[in-house]
């Protein structure tokens, strides 16, 4: 197709493909003449995750090429290739970052405690030291008890088991793409929109349960 056709079929602007292009975060297309190139449905698909990772994920696009020169060298890796599309793992280097587990290889103490490894320990979790959700947790217990509340890692568990459930859930719905770039795209999506979503049936479960519990 031509680059014209590759716009209206990906919901990008011509100039801003041509940006992508110069940039280098989507391939060249086959020249059919000096100024002129024929596109494919990989550079459809692959325009669609560039959208989700810049768009959804917010992504700067130095950022986003640098995630999609990673997802070449994991593409056949689906625990590799989700770690970089939900931000678990760094672009660069993820290939050994995915290989190190909770044992605690390359530790940064600054961005872990003991509280988030006894709350991993007790669900039977195995993730990477450098996972950013460690510091949000041991962040949050800590901003807690600070402001008063007598709050510890132990009144995780059950929403950990809640988010354990929702993560079956998440996975289930990411069996069905065999292409990497596809597969890429709907984790980008399904995680990042969805989240707003989630917290907003959070908030309508309270109230209900609060109709429940205090006006019958």
């Amino acid at each position: 197709m031509r680059i014209s056709e590759l716009s209206r079929r990906s919901g990008v602007a011509t100039a801003t493909i041509k940006y992508y292009l110069r940039e280098g975060l989507l391939p060249p297309g086959r020249a059919t003449a000096a100024t002129q190139a024929e596109y494919g449905e990989s550079h459809v698909q692959r325009l669609r995750l560039i959208r989700a990772l810049i768009g959804v994920r917010g992504l700067t696009v130095s950022a986003a090429k640098d995630v999609l020169d990673a997802l070449s060298e994991v593409e056949t890796d689906t625990h590799d290739l989700l770690g970089l599309v939900f931000g678990v793992w760094p672009a660069s280097g993820a290939k050994d970052s995915a290989c190190k587990d909770s044992a605690g290889k390359d530790e940064d103490p600054d961005s872990d405690s003991s509280e988030v490894n006894a709350l991993l320990a007790e669900m039977g979790w195995t993730v990477t030291e450098h996972n950013p959700a460690r510091h949000v947790i041991s962040q949050t217990l800590d901003t807690l008890r600070s402001l008063g509340m007598d709050y510890d890692w132990q009144k995780l568990v059950p929403y950990a088991q809640l988010a354990e459930k929702t993560a079956v859930l998440d996975l289930d719905q990411l069996q069905d793409p065999a292409e990497p770039i596809e597969k890429a795209e709907r984790a980008v999506l399904l995680t990042f929109l969805l989240e707003p979503a989630l917290l907003a049936l959070r908030r309508l479960a309270q109230e209900a349960e609060s109709t429940v519990r205090y006006r019958g």
